[in-house]
């Protein structure tokens, strides 16, 4: 289903955004959460009502578009992802440049964006800018077309202040930026029930293995297996296997650290090196051992066959007590769960190993991209590049954060979104995407996704499977 709508379009309410999860697990995420999607009869809540008056009412400094010129009566379209009711946040959030500028934003949303871009741009007709839920999507249309126009510099330049540069590093391809950061979320997080562990005299454990041994507590404490340490998920349609692939990444990056983890994305080391064997066992430690899950649902192999919006549910009824997965992960909870530190759920930094440097943070994102040079859609993507469009985005809700460094944390609503944001803003934070997005089709939602459900769901041997993806690898 599009749907179109104009300046100052009536919103409408309900979930946070599911899409962005889906986008991501980058988010469309190549991960595979493209599975689930807003709906768009979500009702409307009189508090989702109020945060986008908010955004619309926001005064941002109006002096940076003077240079511009007169764009009155001028039209921007944008085409993207987000469902209801993220569209409507978004649409909010355009408001105070619309007032600034006499532009009109006209937004249109699809669940088939991708696919429609090409269609799109080939026959001639492509929006003025495109929200891209991955860079690999950037790169793919941009060798298909060719049609992605590099960002303006007035608009890096804006980007450099605001973001760590790894961001634009993401698309940026024959040397050229073809993309301006828009939301992100971290994926370096483990949900638990702040009540179950003061309970149970837990603490957050602040290294890896510490949660490790926090894991073998819970079991000793539970000797007859009815509550495991974690509990989780995997199925996702046919991205079944991608929450898998994100535990190995993030144990990628903690253990083998940020240099390795690029040249493995790059295929520079073989995927079925002893340093992936490595990393795989790891994980394995966790996820294969019958003692640790699977909560609320039964052994190893219930885990391939739990959906992976459920994966973390078995928390709120005491048969698990941890669940790794996204900031995202907030939109999967049940109608009338309380997210916080005296919540029913919150979540704990997804931690380093002992003797570590700095703090890993598997992200995704997605990305402006523009097909048309004129003086309004530069304006526009200035604004897009600026904290005062963060900020006001923010106070829309619905669940947003972006990794601009001058965002205001304290407009963010959502307590994970924080989390997340105050991840990004570390200046010790490691960021790297999500591996799966970035490797070609053919591994990283291919061969990498299917052999993790094998490694789970059947017991394949590591080696085994590692050595299939291996060969899955395009030459």
């Amino acid at each position: 289903m599009t749907v179109r709508v104009g300046r100052k379009a009536a919103g409408v309410a309900g979930l946070a955004a599911i899409s962005l999860a889906l986008a991501a697990c980058g988010g469309g995420d190549g991960d595979g959460d493209a599975g689930a999607t807003a709906t768009d009869d979500a009702a409307v809540s009189g508090e989702q009502e109020a945060a986008f008056a908010a955004a619309e009412a926001y005064e941002i400094d109006c002096s940076v578009y003077e240079e511009f010129g007169d764009l009155s009566g001028t039209t921007v379209t944008t085409y993207g992802t987000p469902g209801t009711p993220e569209a409507d946040a978004y649409i909010s959030s355009f408001v105070p440049f619309e007032e600034c500028t006499g532009v009109t934003v006209e937004s249109e949303w699809s669940k088939e964006f991708e696919a429609q871009m090409i269609v799109r741009v080939q026959g001639g007709n492509p929006p003025d800018l495109g929200l891209y839920p991955q860079p690999g999507g950037v790169a793919s249309l941009q060798e298909q077309t060719g049609a992605i126009l590099p960002v303006p510099d007035e608009v890096q330049a804006l980007v450099d202040e605001n973001f760590d540069p790894y961001w634009s590093g993401l698309v940026t391809i024959d040397g050229e930026v073809l993309g301006v950061p828009n939301s992100a979320n971290s994926k370096s997080f483990v949900w638990y029930s702040p009540s179950a562990f003061e309970e149970n005299g837990y603490e957050v454990p602040e290294t890896w293995e510490e949660m490790i041994a926090l894991s073998d507590q819970i079991v000793a404490d539970n000797p007859d297996g009815a509550v495991k340490p974690w509990c989780a998920g995997i199925g996702s349609g046919d991205a079944t296997g991608w929450p898998v692939t994100d535990w190995v990444e993030d144990v990628m990056l903690r253990t083998q650290g940020e240099d390795y983890y690029d040249q493995w994305v790059n295929h520079e080391v073989p995927f079925n090196a002893p340093e992936s064997l490595e990393v795989w066992e790891t994980v394995g430690e966790i996820l294969r051992n019958p003692d640790y899950v699977n909560g609320g649902y039964g052994d190893v192999a219930t885990i391939a066959s739990t959906e992976f919006g459920d994966g973390g549910l078995p928390i709120l009824d005491g048969n698990c007590f941890m669940h790794r997965q996204a900031s995202f992960y907030a939109a999967f909870w049940p109608d009338g769960t309380t997210i916080g530190e005296d919540g029913d759920v919150y979540a704990f930094y997804l931690p380093p190993f002992e003797g570590s440097e700095g703090r890993p943070v598997l992200v995704g994102s997605e990305f402006w991209t523009m097909f048309d040079d004129r003086p309004e859609v530069r304006a526009f993507l200035t604004y897009i590049a600026s904290a005062d469009y963060a900020d006001a985005r923010a106070i829309a809700g619905v669940g947003f954060v972006n990794a601009n460094l001058n965002l205001d944390l304290d407009n963010v609503e959502s307590p994970i979104s924080k989390l997340a944001g105050e991840q990004f803003q570390d200046p010790a934070a490691v960021l790297r995407f999500d591996a799966s997005d970035v490797m070609p089709g053919e591994v990283g939602s291919g061969s990498f996704w299917s052999e993790a459900v094998a490694w789970i769901a059947e017991g394949k041997d590591t080696q085994a499977v590692l050595d299939a993806v291996e060969e899955s690898w395009p030459q």
